[in-house]
């Protein structure tokens, strides 16, 4: 990229749906891709645009065009979005059927995860994101590859594509170790927040979702993260049959019997326990006793309950004459 690329305005996110139909080489490296041709990234944490806001994108798309090229990655069948889903989204909408794209070669999967997580985080204000969001953002921050070569290198590259001061980038031997603590305070959270998020990061995206739409506490989801990823299938499958309802006990109950779960087995934990329970003839009679015949004894309580019987029985026993 050339270190002159004139500022513009930036509108950035993740996910498009891009591949070459006849790739349309241009001047700068970059090449013009069908919009046709492209697909999502596969793992794509981030919503998308919606409202004024995606609105106003294909708005300044159509008085426009697409000023900042997306950044896409070489797949067998065409290319996978790193950096642009809002503005591929955006740009089908406004009705461009061709977009600009850098694509990107040979990316180990943190390669290309730094792309859709660091692009995305240009636009975003992390308060504003959903819990899953955060989740992948802080998950991405933590790993080893924070302070790798690397990913300096990526960064630098999308500030230069945006017009934007390369930013501070981190020495092979600096916050090498970080920790959770650390990581916490670059976002006013405590490290056993962080990990929270973190456990989150490892749950089912429909796990994800209901934690996103307060149908699941955060503090239950952790405690799911801990099965197996057909166990969570599972647990939702259970859920979504029975009103996805899930008591934070009953998590833990399933987390104690992770990697031993069975279709049964969870049912019974979320299931069985609410399911009407028989009452013993003593809890029975106790009950009676308290409500109708109090300070009666046994031989009283029981002359009134056969004489009301009797009754009972010859005036059903008229009835049906």
């Amino acid at each position: 990229m050339k270190a002159n690329v004139p500022k513009r305005k930036v509108f950035q996110d993740a996910v498009d749906l891009i591949s070459p139909e006849t790739v349309n080489v241009v001047d700068n490296g970059q090449a013009m891709l069908s919009v046709e041709k492209i697909v999502p990234f596969h793992n794509h944490p981030f919503r998308l645009y919606e409202g004024k806001r995606l609105d106003d994108m294909v708005e300044s798309i159509k008085e426009h065009g697409l000023l900042i090229p997306v950044i896409v990655q070489k797949i067998e069948d065409g290319y996978e979005m790193l950096s642009g889903h809002n503005r591929w989204n955006s740009a089908k909408i406004a009705g461009i059927t061709e977009i600009p794209a850098i694509i990107k070669e040979n990316l180990t999967e943190r390669e290309a995860y730094v792309y859709v997580i660091e692009t995305n985080m240009l636009q975003r204000s992390f308060d504003d994101l959903l819990p899953s969001e955060k989740a992948a953002v802080l998950a991405e921050r933590y790993e080893k590859v924070m302070c790798q070569g690397r990913r300096n290198d990526i960064l630098e590259e999308i500030a230069m594509l945006n017009g934007m001061d390369a930013p501070e980038t981190c020495g092979h031997n600096v916050h090498k170790s970080k920790s959770r603590d650390a990581v916490g305070e670059d976002y006013g959270m405590t490290g056993r927040n962080i990990a929270r998020y973190m456990r989150l990061n490892q749950t089912t995206d429909q796990i994800k979702k209901m934690v996103d739409e307060g149908t699941m506490t955060m503090v239950t989801a952790v405690e799911l993260s801990y099965l197996s990823e057909e166990e969570q299938k599972q647990v939702c499958t259970v859920l979504d049959e029975n009103g996805g309802k899930i008591k934070n006990a009953q998590a833990v109950e399933l987390h104690n019997e992770a990697g031993s779960l069975t279709a049964d087995k969870v049912k019974d934990i979320l299931v069985g326990d609410t399911q009407e329970k028989p009452v013993s003839d003593a809890k029975m009679f106790a009950q009676i006793k308290k409500k109708y015949f109090k300070g009666k004894s046994t031989d009283e309580i029981m002359g009134v309950l056969e004489q009301a019987l009797t009754t009972w029985f010859a005036r059903e026993g008229e009835a049906n004459v």
